[in-house]
């Protein structure tokens, strides 16, 4: 039975990486320090014998013997990076050397949740790994990005003058159950905007595009990278290619809601992206990997959570 450490293990995605790898059989440590992730997403696991949650913040080290670390602690939407942007930054420094230190003494083969924020606003689309982006090193959003750059590199650094055995992969935008209401994602805001029938905020002239992943399609990949034999570092990205604009975005979740909420149009955010989109032909290549889950279809499981979610509130 392999023991796994899941660092940022009661948020959106890693509360759905712990339930796959418990049901996997793995003995499961689940890390969080609950800034972004709530032990509701994982309260269910509690008791599991395979189960083990572990209040702890990881610009700390921590000290425990495990096989893999999946390491996913940060927080990934604008209104939580930008929050604490100094305390963002730690996370993904500190955090990077604390987990891969320990995956060092251990011997753990180790994987680094990174970003498609890493390319910034791109000169080039769709982005292919090979791009080295085109980020604001003193913007608003720099703590996020820039923090997770600065994790690529020490992930790589580790590689070469230590030997370890790292997977990376660049997460492209991910949706799901179990998102935060209020982060501050687009998905997470039109759909609760919809549902509660306020106007739905649009940036920009709405034609900025982005490339939607649903959560179980993302959790296959990781598992699969992880997965993967020592040859396979990457980084690799992660997302469905599929790429719509904000505004075809929000009229689909206004038709799925049956909403009456008005479009209202207010400026593009500072370093926003205008396009997002992932070239997948390392995942498909090395992994065998490509997304299943059709847009409408996690949209539809995506809605009726929220509108699960928003009656206990």
């Amino acid at each position: 039975m392999d023991k796994i450490l899941v660092t940022g293990g009661a948020g959106f995605l890693g509360s759905h990486l712990c339930d796959r790898l418990v049901a996997s059989g793995a003995d499961v440590i689940c890390v969080d320090n609950f800034f972004t992730g709530s032990k509701v997403n994982i309260a269910h696991l509690i008791g599991t014998p395979t189960f083990e949650l572990m209040r702890h913040d990881v610009t700390f080290p921590l000290y425990v013997e495990v096989d893999q670390i999946y390491n996913l602690a940060c927080p990934a939407s604008p209104v939580h990076y930008q929050h604490d942007p100094v305390q963002t930054t730690k996370t993904s420094v500190h955090g990077a050397i604390n987990m891969l230190g320990l995956a060092k003494r251990v011997k753990a083969k180790i994987l680094q949740a990174s970003t498609s924020e890493v390319y910034g606003d791109p000169e080039i689309h769709p982005q292919t790994e090979d791009y080295w982006g085109r980020v604001n090193p003193i913007g608003i959003r720099s703590c996020y990005d820039e923090g997770k750059r600065c994790a690529e590199t020490l992930f790589f650094d580790y590689w070469r003058q230590h030997k370890l055995a790292i997977k990376v992969i660049r997460i492209f935008n991910t949706y799901g159950p179990r998102m935060h209401p209020n982060d501050g994602r687009v998905v997470s805001n039109f759909i609760v905007q919809a549902l509660q029938g306020q106007d739905i905020t649009l940036y920009g002239d709405g034609q900025q595009t982005r490339s939607f992943c649903y959560v179980d399609d993302l959790i296959d990949g990781m598992l699969a990278m992880m997965g993967t034999g020592p040859a396979v570092t990457g980084p690799i990205n992660m997302g469905n290619p599929g790429e719509v604009t904000m505004r075809e975005l929000a009229e689909k979740i206004l038709t799925l809601t049956g909403s009456r909420s008005k479009l209202v149009f207010q400026p593009l955010p500072q370093d926003d992206p205008r396009r997002r989109q992932p070239d997948i032909s390392e995942a498909k290549e090395h992994l065998g990997w490509t997304p299943k889950v059709g847009l409408e279809d996690g949209l539809k499981e995506t809605v009726a959570y929220f509108k699960k979610t928003l009656k206990t509130l």
